[in-house]
């Protein structure tokens, strides 16, 4: 970790407890900041808040008075705070820096950094090139959206590591100097309109990633999408990856992975289904192969990575029948990288929370579907989408029933997939607990 002293005495305003701004007040803490908490709940009786205030971290709950702002010179924001509320939008117009902890990984970070956004795929490819460093001489750390605060990882680093970072656009929204060493976008599509106001803010916010590169950093992006990057700055080097065609970076030519021309293993190496993970696979590939990770690694994760638990996750072969939990497919465009993966008959469970829009989206994706098994608010929209693509289905109560009603048709060579197409919340908590619930109720019928 690099000991900077960018923040010694200074003010500085954390908003958000939660997990990320704990560690960000403990850290900037120990750098020497005057540091405050601000959270809307109460904090009377919240451990992280009472271990802060005992460091001398001043702990502000139960509302967010704009009075903070008379006295700070910089705000570390929870990266799923909009910025329209009112203390941001009064912080913006007094020109107060907004920042998130992911700068502050940038900063204190000793190593190289890795960095992955994208709409769909950067969990798979971030959890991907840290498995290849696995197999490997090379420590690569992972960190950020995957579940590990940056800015906590990177107080581990030296300078012969690497940190590997997943990046959301919300914590990409809140970067000013940060600059990895090799970007990767895996893909962009709409997405958090809600928070983002419209598509060309949300791309604007994941194009951040590579804003503050020079021409000895890497971005690594779709080369179908390569038409998005017309509008912006690039002044690192762009590597491509392509499933369609060769590229100057990683490519699939007649069932041969490739990269920059030279051959890495048959396609048929790899075990990770679907079209959609090739290109999280080619992507990791390129940002693995510019790390110096040797081919042997990167083919031992090829032939034994199955998967990230709730995304098209490998579950059980029972009686030849294949399980897959796909209960991070929360949209409709996660469920057709789903669908499109296989090309055996496919028993789809799906349903969920009712956000109030149509499956037309799916209408293309549905050749290999042989029977539906419905569950959640949208059911009556699914049984019109079923009936409309004249596929049998079952109605059932929740996940496990789903499952369970499978039994009387599924034949062998057969998948049963959970892909909801749904958020979770009409039925459960989270997806995790939902695909938990599909991950124990396949246990028991084997």
């Amino acid at each position: 970790m690099k000991h900077i002293s960018d923040y010694a005495g200074k003010h500085v305003l954390v908003l958000g407890l939660a997990k990320s701004g704990y560690e960000t007040a403990k850290l900037l803490n120990q750098l020497g900041a005057v540091v405050t908490v601000n959270d809307g709940k109460d904090l009377s009786n919240n451990d992280d808040a009472l271990e802060l205030k005992t460091d001398g971290v001043t702990i502000v709950d139960k509302g967010h008075p704009l009075s903070l702002l008379d006295q700070h010179e910089l705000i570390v924001k929870n990266p799923g705070i909009p910025y329209h509320v009112p203390l941001l939008q009064e912080a913006l117009k007094r020109d107060i820096p907004i920042i998130t902890e992911i700068e502050l990984s940038f900063q204190i970070n000793e190593g190289t950094i890795i960095a992955i956004t994208g709409t769909n795929g950067k969990t798979t490819v971030t959890s991907l090139i840290g498995d290849m460093f696995s197999h490997s001489s090379k420590k690569g750390l992972l960190s950020g959206n995957i579940g590990f605060v940056a800015s906590k990882v990177a107080q581990l680093t030296k300078p012969e590591d690497t940190l590997i970072t997943e990046l959301s656009s919300f914590q990409l929204m809140g970067t000013r100097t940060y600059k990895p060493h090799i970007a990767v976008i895996t893909n962009i599509y709409s997405a958090h309109l809600d928070y983002h106001g419209t598509q060309e803010d949300y791309v604007e916010a994941k194009m951040n990633i590579f804003k503050n590169q020079t021409a000895e950093d890497y971005l690594i992006f779709n080369d179908a999408q390569r038409e998005l990057l017309n509008s912006f700055t690039v002044n690192s080097q762009i590597i491509y990856f392509s499933v369609n065609q060769r590229t100057n970076g990683a490519y699939v030519d007649n069932g041969m992975i490739y990269f920059q021309d030279e051959a890495i293993c048959p396609v048929d190496t790899v075990v990770l289904p679907g079209r959609h993970n090739l290109e999280n696979i080619l992507a990791s590939i390129a940002a693995c192969k510019l790390s110096g990770i040797p081919n042997d690694a990167i083919i031992a994760t090829l032939s034994s990575f199955e998967g990230i638990k709730h995304r098209t996750q490998y579950v059980a072969t029972i009686n030849d029948v294949k399980y897959y939990n796909d209960s991070k497919a929360t949209n409709t465009l996660a469920t057709t990288f789903a669908l499109d993966s296989f090309h055996t008959p496919i028993h789809w469970l799906c349903g969920g929370l009712d956000r109030g829009n149509g499956f037309e989206d799916l209408d293309n994706h549905v050749s290999q579907v042989k029977r539906m098994y419905i569950f959640g608010q949208t059911t009556s929209k699914l049984i019109a989408f079923a009936k409309l693509h004249d596929i049998e289905y079952e109605v059932c109560h929740d996940v496990k029933d789903a499952v369970v009603k499978t039994a009387p048709y599924v034949q062998p060579g057969e998948v049963v997939l959970l892909s909801p197409a749904c958020a979770s919340w009409d039925q459960y908590p989270t997806y995790e607990v939902r695909g938990e619930d599909f991950i124990q109720q396949v246990k028991l019928m084997g």
